[in-house]
């Protein structure tokens, strides 16, 4: 009723810049958003105070049906990023959501290796929150950056390494394209990490590679072992500790 009278702006927005548009999206109010969708005054993109668009928050809030109708408009932008510089693939990435992260992979205007402001892709959020199937569908996208690094140099495996994801670490290592002992900014590698924080079985799988040095020290001279003893993680220190005696005796 309200929409068929002409003195009523379909676009205009409250004082947080939400338009009728973007709260019908948030709330997953599908068939809102079609009727909104069907005008020509009403701008799909139109973002709020903090940058997010109708397309940003459906993601946000978990509405898949709506997102797949506001992708379906030819004008949409499905790679516009809020104020801090989250996408939308960002969003489905670091919640999990298979559905939307291959809707929006499955778009070319998508680009999967943008970073947040703090250097977050989408690849580093799905490795650092486990989410194995949304990181094999990123590393499936031929222009992915699987090494890319992020805030303070953590590329995605440092990250998967330190929160202990052991089935990402696993995806990630079966590739070529991935350095298994690329340190951070202060010399701190996927080794190092999963040892400080104790995961006994990332710990493991680095230790089966022969490109992955065990007593490589970070910047200020903190080895693997070091870390692990400094954090009382006995099961770690017993798998590095023989390295450690073995590296003396070679020398």
């Amino acid at each position: 009723m309200l929409l068929s009278r002409a003195d009523i702006g379909p676009d205009k927005p409250d004082e947080e810049d939400q338009t009728p548009l973007m709260l019908a999206a948030r709330n997953g109010h599908e068939g809102v958003v079609k009727m909104l969708l069907g005008r020509d005054d009403v701008n799909p993109n139109k973002p709020d105070e903090c940058g997010g668009t109708p397309l940003w928050w459906a993601v946000r809030k978990g509405h898949e049906t709506v997102v797949k109708i506001l992708l379906s408009r030819a004008n949409i932008d499905p790679d516009k990023p809020d104020a801090g510089g989250r996408t939308p693939l960002m969003l489905a990435a670091f919640d999990g959501q298979e559905e939307v992260v291959e809707m929006l992979l499955g778009r070319d205007d998508v680009n999967p290796n943008k970073s947040t402001r703090d250097g977050d892709t989408p690849l580093i959020l799905a490795a650092w929150e486990g989410h194995e199937a949304v990181v094999k569908m990123l590393l499936g996208r031929a222009d992915i950056d699987s090494d890319k690094p992020g805030d303070g140099g953590l590329a995605p495996l440092c990250w998967a390494a330190q929160s202990g994801r052991e089935g990402v670490v696993k995806i990630l290592l079966a590739r070529g394209d991935i350095s298994p002992d690329r340190p951070d900014n202060d010399g701190r590698t996927p080794l190092w990490w999963a040892a400080r924080n104790g995961r006994e079985g990332v710990v493991k799988m680095l230790l089966g590679r022969h490109d992955v040095d065990p007593n490589k020290p970070s910047l200020y001279g903190e080895t693997p072992l070091w870390s692990a003893t400094f954090n009382g993680h006995e099961e770690v220190i017993a798998l590095l500790r023989p390295l450690l005696s073995a590296a003396h005796n070679t020398a």
